[in-house]
């Protein structure tokens, strides 16, 4: 008889999916630089996507976020957030956003 691990009992990243905390934050620290307001926002429309997640200290992970903010206008603001969580608080720091001005890619 083989004996198989069992997966399920291990985190592929952090146990929780906090992508609430950045999409919620980052709005704010965009109007604070001056990117754009809240109210230009549509939230129907924000995706966000854990792209990764670390492990950084006993229950401490460390996840980035691609988020897509859309405004009322249809005009696309892409970020990138990272930020600290574990296995209870989403909201372990505040993320850290990089505004994405430009993707490329070979085809």
């Amino acid at each position: 008889m083989a004996v198989l691990a069992a997966p399920a009992l291990c985190f592929a990243g952090s146990p929780l999916q906090c992508a609430s905390w950045p999409k919620n934050i980052t709005p704010l620290i965009l109007k604070n630089v001056r990117i754009t307001d809240p109210v230009q926002l549509d939230d129907s429309m924000t995706t966000a996507v854990r792209i990764a997640s670390e492990k950084i200290g006993k229950d401490l992970w460390r996840d980035v976020y691609d988020i897509t903010f859309y405004k009322h206008t249809g005009c696309a603001i892409e970020v990138i957030t990272s930020s600290e969580v574990s296995s209870v608080e989403c909201s372990m720091s505040d993320p850290v956003v990089w505004v994405v001005s430009q993707k490329v890619g070979i085809k």
